[in-house]
């Protein structure tokens, strides 16, 4: 009798393209993009590369996207790919209409997929917690809502009373329409208490006064890297896009003996989806919350500067206030060559509020770290006061706390309780009374 084999499903083979336009409407250079783009196929291990190409595209087709000439080219090139097995998907890297998409896939015979829909799938493939299932599928349900028009050739068919009253019935994609509406209800519901739970989370936060440093960066910058070097924690750091997506938060203690809660967030990229960041926001206001913010760069790609355009419009976006302090964190060094290293320090050393690093190897996070002290320092630090308590000996919970904030400059026993002198500020006491 023969063994019993493991079957597993074949990954997708799928062609990448790149359409460009040939303007100004993009800051990126076409190879770059579609490096990036192919990236992103990548990131989904569902697929397989078959191929990829930039495609030029001077006057863009408003039902077909693509010119008669092109479209036919690409056609050739999607038969021919995989040892002439022919792709079955076109991840196409840039937005592409419902008329579009279900004209394309009926004239080359395979699935398309534009950019918001595969970042979407990636999206869904790596949410881990509760809350971001939630908010990828309501995000899901937002795009899918505009293209229905690809998924009905029915759409003439009328359902729902006898014509006689009223008027005609409600057409199926109305019918569809509503049916997605009333999902988003319900995930909107769920999310919400979520959020709540979250705010709480955030309340017990704010009774002990620890600030909060919030890492944000283009995807693929090196942000869970240098979380785990910080905080010595195991979270999903690989030269992938968008290795985590699920934001966490751990204790870091600086040098100097102050504590403050490190936040990893998801990455951003260019044109990130509008349906990602309202359905994400909740996670994102992580950052409106930070006392000071990280931002992190991998200054070895060449397009660091067009990605830190990206991440400050998002930023921007999302309302954080000017006067939050901001580090720029140049990240990857190591993928320097010794020339550029020595030139980057030195402007590293003229330029406030750029630290070069390799979160890596190691390679300057001390000064990372007094950089993060000393900024928290001069936007947090309050007037202090001396004060002087009697707590009883029953009392070693909030005795211990005040220790752990080394506001404690003396402490007397005595037959009635713990005599303390302290030096502390107004933010410490209110935290310590709400114990």
């Amino acid at each position: 009798m023969a063994e019993p084999t493991e079957t597993r499903q074949r990954p997708t083979r799928a062609y990448v393209i790149h359409p460009d336009l040939g303007n100004a409407r993009t800051r990126r250079a076409p190879e770059l993009a579609l490096e990036e783009a192919v990236g992103l196929a990548r990131a989904l291990p569902a697929i397989e590369l078959a191929g990829a190409e930039v495609a030029r595209l001077r006057n863009p087709d408003p039902g077909m996207l693509f010119s008669k000439g092109k479209r036919q080219e690409i056609g050739q090139h999607l038969a021919a790919v995989a040892g002439g097995e022919g792709a079955e998907l076109v991840l196409i890297d840039g937005p592409v209409t419902p008329v579009q998409q279900r004209n394309l896939e009926k004239e080359w015979g395979v699935k398309i997929l534009d950019r918001t829909g595969l970042i979407l799938e990636i999206f869904a493939d790596r949410a881990q917690t509760r809350e971001g299932v939630l908010q990828v599928e309501l995000a899901a349900l937002a795009y899918q809502r505009t293209r229905l028009v690809r998924a009905w050739t029915h759409l003439e068919r009328q359902r729902g009373g006898l014509g006689f009253v009223g008027g005609p019935g409600e057409t199926q994609i109305e019918a569809d329409r509503r049916a997605i509406d009333d999902q988003m209800v319900r995930l909107r519901r769920q999310l919400e208490r979520v959020v709540r739970t979250r705010e709480l989370h955030r309340r017990a936060r704010a009774k002990v006064p620890y600030p909060i440093v919030a890492l944000v960066g283009y995807t693929n910058a090196g942000k869970s890297t240098l979380f785990n070097r910080l905080t010595g924690a195991e979270v999903l750091a690989q030269d992938q896009l968008f290795a985590t997506l699920d934001p966490t938060m751990r204790q870091l203690t600086l040098p100097g003996g102050r504590r403050v809660i490190l936040s990893d967030t998801v990455g951003f990229i260019s044109d990130l989806p509008h349906e990602l960041v309202a359905a994400f926001r909740a996670t994102l206001e992580e950052v409106l919350a930070a006392d000071l913010i990280l931002h992190v760069r991998d200054i070895s790609h060449p397009e660091t500067e067009e990605q830190a355009g990206d991440v400050g419009e998002i930023l921007d976006s999302l309302g954080v206030e000017e006067d939050v302090p901001l580090i720029e964190v140049w990240n990857k060094i190591d993928a320097l060559s010794p020339e550029i290293r020595a030139a980057l320090q030195r402007t590293d050393a003229r330029t406030q509020g750029v630290q070069a690093i390799s979160a890596l190897s190691g390679e300057g996070l001390d000064g990372l770290l007094a950089a993060i002290e000393a900024l928290l320092a001069e936007a947090l630090d309050e007037p202090r006061c001396e004060a002087e308590l009697l707590l009883p000996h029953s009392d070693g919970r909030r005795r211990a706390w005040l220790h752990q904030q080394g506001v404690v400059t003396r402490e007397e026993v005595l037959e009635e309780g713990v005599r303390l002198r302290l030096h502390w500020t107004g933010r410490q006491r209110a935290a310590f009374e709400a114990l």
